[in-house]
């Protein structure tokens, strides 16, 4: 092997990059579930599935999202409850427009709701 094939990256081997999703959300977005109808707060993306293998398999194959597109953690609330929901980039849609989301934890890292989406704490922001 020469010199300049054994410092290249890609010397001997073929490397693949993951495929490139943009984030159509970001943290503080109000967004709905299109099927479900639950509502939430983003307050983190993944750029393609992040969970477990368990929790992938455990939906339903006929309603099962694609795995190489953003993923988003929600503080998601419905009429009876509040918790923490990962759903799919295609399973979301915006909803600024309907107010604010009442979640308990939101006030821990949100510091104030203003023009339809939530705005991070100073310490949590870079």
């Amino acid at each position: 092997m020469d010199r300049a094939s054994f410092f290249s990256p890609q010397a001997g081997r073929d490397i693949s990059a993951p495929p490139v999703s943009s984030a159509r959300f970001s943290i503080g977005e109000v967004v709905r579930h299109r099927t479900f109808g639950f509502r939430g707060v983003v307050v983190d993306v993944d750029p393609v599935f992040a969970n477990s293998e368990e929790w992938y398999q455990s939906i339903p194959e006929d309603i099962r999202p694609l795995r190489d597109q953003p993923f988003y953690h929600l503080l998601a609330e419905n009429d009876e409850s509040s918790y923490v929901a990962y759903v799919s980039q295609q399973n979301l849609l915006g909803d600024a427009d309907a107010g604010p989301v009442d979640h308990p934890s939101i006030e821990e890292m949100f510091e104030s709701f203003r023009n339809g989406r939530y705005h991070l704490h100073r310490s949590l922001s870079h």
